[in-house]
């Protein structure tokens, strides 16, 4: 069974999104729950997450292992995956991960772009690596099930996260920075060292991380996906599209800015247009995911190459990483 899986978005959510969800047949979705949130703040989302579990059963449902993803497929609905772009949900105590993961928090960033608690922001002129507590929230991170994703992270955390992690880290949201040289993309080291441990790299369609920005066309875009298969494999590739649909400019100030700063951060994009930039024509929104699967086979890709980019590698990655870690070894041995 073939899926399609989204690794990353942050909409403003309603019934047209969702039932646009559906429209274009979307089995799971990893969602931003936590940008800059404390817990009581993130718990807080989670209860209106909840209310709209409640209100639109027949569209979605919280989803907590990967089998979610096989029965969002069978019931036609789409699993919800929560995720937070920043660690600051758990605060400064290394219990709430556990915590967080029994409320289905399934993803954690160990920085937002900025230095945090646990490891370095991709803006940091100086990259230390980990932090003590850093390396601590990963053992548990590994020990609970929740993944590691270093999308805004720079590059010595990001790497030091792979090593460090005993399980398969994540990049949910990002770009070859050699297609284009946005501080967010990331480097063919970190490409390689996610290809040799098991990790995935869900390509963005965000404009401020694509060459060309809202100008970049699906050519484009699928070349840059059939050029990193050609040099790493396509094995660990997903699509991680960082959807911000129907967002007021506003938001993007509590994305950049948060409570850190009294001034804007304008990130990567103009001075003049601090707000969303466009998405491309070819993806408005999630009806237009059949519009890559053209793409990538246009650019050479075979069926089951496209299934697996698609969904395929998303839905291995989350069998893989959702489960507690002892479960995750007894598994192993009764494979082996």
């Amino acid at each position: 069974m073939s899926f399609l899986i989204d690794g990353l978005q942050y909409s403003n959510w309603s019934e047209e999104i969702f039932r646009q969800i559906r429209a274009g047949g979307v089995d799971a979705v990893h969602v931003t729950l936590v940008y800059h949130e404390n817990f009581r703040e993130t718990v807080a989302n989670i209860e209106r997450w909840n209310r709209w579990f409640e209100r639109w059963p027949e569209l979605i449902f919280q989803g907590f292992t990967a089998e979610d993803i096989a029965l969002a497929r069978v019931t036609g609905r789409t699993a919800i995956f929560f995720g937070s772009q920043n660690p600051s949900c758990i605060e400064d105590d290394i219990g709430l991960v556990e915590v967080l993961h029994r409320l289905g928090l399934r993803f954690m960033q160990l920085t937002y772009n900025n230095q945090s608690l646990l490891a370095t922001g991709c803006y940091e002129a100086e990259d230390a690596g980990l932090t003590r507590m850093g390396r601590e929230v990963v053992a548990e991170m590994n020990r609970v099930g929740m993944v590691v994703d270093m999308s805004h992270s720079g590059e010595r955390s990001t790497l030091a996260a792979v090593e460090h992690s005993t399980r398969p880290i994540a990049v949910t949201h990002a770009n070859p920075f050699v297609w284009h040289p946005a501080r967010r993309n990331k480097s063919d080291a970190v490409i390689g060292a996610l290809a040799q441990t098991g990790g995935i790299l869900g390509f963005s369609l965000y404009p401020h991380h694509l060459r060309d920005g809202s100008s970049c066309d699906l050519d484009g875009f699928c070349t840059m996906i059939a050029r990193t298969a050609e040099r790493f494999g396509s094995h660990f590739l997903g699509i991680g599209t960082d959807l911000c649909q129907d967002q007021p400019d506003s938001v993007v100030e509590w994305m950049r800015s948060g409570r850190w700063t009294k001034m804007v951060d304008y990130g990567e994009g103009s001075k003049e247009a601090p707000g969303f930039p466009p998405m491309p024509g070819w993806f408005r929104d999630n009806r237009d995911f059949g519009n890559i699967s053209k793409g990538l086979r246009a650019a050479g890709f075979a069926p089951d190459e496209v299934a697996a980019i698609m969904g395929g590698n998303w839905a291995r990655f989350f069998a893989a990483s959702f489960g507690a870690a002892q479960m995750a070894s007894e598994g192993k041995r009764a494979a082996e």
